[in-house]
């Protein structure tokens, strides 16, 4: 057998080995006996390393000009399309994603990287009227310095893209910690900006443990500003932990609902939870969780939805599966674990079952699980689960679909189905949540428009993803100029 490759970090302009001389294993989740590779299990002296030399570039940086800047992510992005077929099989291998999924994943992460590099060059100050003819007032935007990105391995590339470019084109430097479970894709899109000529320090990568390394990466005097993606226990942890001045960007978790009322398309209905609550294994944080359904089509949609999670494919990312592996061993004993709770609560309809014959021997399958006579009081209902698992929950007006449908910690994204004006127009103003779908998916958000969760799924403060995502890595000053 021939030995596993193993991957560097890349810290203060160089490719290397972590001073521990230890590494952990990325293996895939359709077969764990395929080793992808072995990655740097690091310490906080790497990471203090890594947040001195983003210190230190920073000042080059923030005054290199910006059309330059732009030609950097532009060429990353070019980098990443003529390696998406090869990226996207190695996110599959290692996150367990259909590769149609992933290839549109490595993609659109090439496509942020060239928004950014439009956006981030019209993306200024405004002058404001005043009496005095003799000044000018204007305001003007400034990067912060060194920022911190800790991304999930849910999208391990494109996550990371839509914060690393707005947080390179504003004139920062970064710090990226991939996660774990998938960090070969998020070094690719490290390498896509080496090989397009990011100088030494600005972009610093690197591997290990949050428990080793996110203290260093995050309480560092340093650090300015940390965009984070995650479990809402991690993330609230973190903004506890760092500075007054130390900005914090929490995308966290959810619980989303998707609302079907007495006059939906059944069949657009059901289809809609299935790619919102199915789709990448229920493994989004926007994923379809809750259905709450209209109490006279209740009994039909619940038929139809059977009908449909029966005939779906289970396999590998690679085969084509309409529902592929949980991401790791221990997010799968966490969906079975729910599982079981789930049947001690509700009504068990089908799935949840671990899959072990044949093909599955060796990866971490889970059947897609459906309850029904879901309550509010129940886990099931209330607790992110993040995998195949589809809570159904009666509601008997709009009113009380709505009122449900909010009654959670979590607020990120919610959807209805309905052919009913006044649903559509209401919906929106009622529902608690940072992204509302009107017959779509919960899942999916555009490059170009803002991303982000209220509540508990979020710090609300700077929304991620469109021109609203500059500014989180961008201050304001504001000059009075005299003649």
């Amino acid at each position: 057998m021939s030995n596993p490759q193993q991957f560097s970090n890349y810290i203060d302009g160089e490719w290397a080995a972590s001073v521990t001389g230890r590494t952990f294993e990325n293996r895939n989740p359709a077969d764990s006996s395929d080793l992808v590779g072995l990655f740097q299990a690091s310490s906080a002296d790497d990471a203090r390393q890594a947040v001195r030399a983003a210190a230190a570039a920073f000042d080059g940086w923030k005054k290199t000009p910006i059309s330059k800047r732009a030609a950097i992510l532009n060429s990353a992005a070019a980098y990443l399309e003529q390696n998406a077929q090869r990226f996207a099989e190695e996110l599959t291998r290692e996150e367990g994603k259909a590769l149609a999924l992933a290839k549109d994943e490595v993609l659109r992460s090439a496509q942020t990287l060239r928004f950014y590099a439009v956006e981030g060059q019209s993306f200024s100050g405004e002058t404001y009227p005043q009496d005095d003819a003799d000044m000018i007032v204007y305001s003007q935007r400034e990067p912060l310095g060194v920022v911190t990105v800790i991304a999930p391995w849910n999208f391990p590339i494109s996550i990371p893209a839509r914060k690393i470019a707005p947080a390179l084109i504003t004139g920062n430097t970064v710090v990226f910690k991939p996660s774990s479970e998938a960090p070969l894709s998020g070094l690719r899109l490290a390498e896509a900006l080496v090989q397009a000529g990011i100088p030494k320090g600005v972009l610093n990568f690197i591997t290990g443990r949050a428990g080793d390394i996110g203290a260093a990466i995050t309480e560092a005097p340093e650090v300015r500003a940390i965009s984070f993606t995650g479990s809402t226990v991690a993330g609230q942890h973190i903004h506890r932990s760092v500075g007054m001045t130390t900005r914090t960007q929490m995308e966290l978790g959810g619980k989303n609902p998707l609302i079907v009322m007495e006059d939906a398309d059944l069949d657009r209905a059901v289809d809609l939870v299935v790619k919102g609550g199915l789709s990448l294994s229920g493994q989004a944080c926007t994923g379809t969780s809750r259905i709450l359904v209209m109490a006279q089509v209740k009994a039909q949609f619940t038929e139809k939805l059977l009908a449909k999670v029966k005939s779906m494919k289970v396999g590998s990312g690679a085969s084509g599966a309409e529902i592929g592996p949980l991401a790791s061993e221990k997010q799968m004993e966490n969906v079975l674990s729910y599982v079981a709770i789930g049947k001690r609560e509700a009504t068990h309809l089908i799935g949840g079952e671990r899959l072990q014959d044949g093909d599955f021997a060796r990866g971490y399958y889970v059947a897609p699980a459906v309850f029904t006579d879901v309550t509010q009081q129940m886990r099931i209902a209330r607790e992110e689960i993040f995998g195949p698992v589809l809570a159904i929950i009666e509601v008997d007006s709009y009113e009380d679909a709505i009122a449900k449908a909010n009654d959670t910690e979590y607020g990120l994204s919610a959807a209805i189905v309905t052919s009913n004006p006044r649903y559509s127009h209401r919906f929106p103003h009622d529902i608690q949540a940072g992204t509302v779908k009107i017959n779509r998916t919960t899942t999916g958000n555009l490059i170009n428009a803002p991303f982000g969760g209220l509540k508990s799924s979020s710090t609300s403060t700077f929304r991620e993803s469109g021109r609203a995502g500059l500014e989180f890595y961008t201050q304001i000053k504001t000059v009075y100029r005299g003649a």
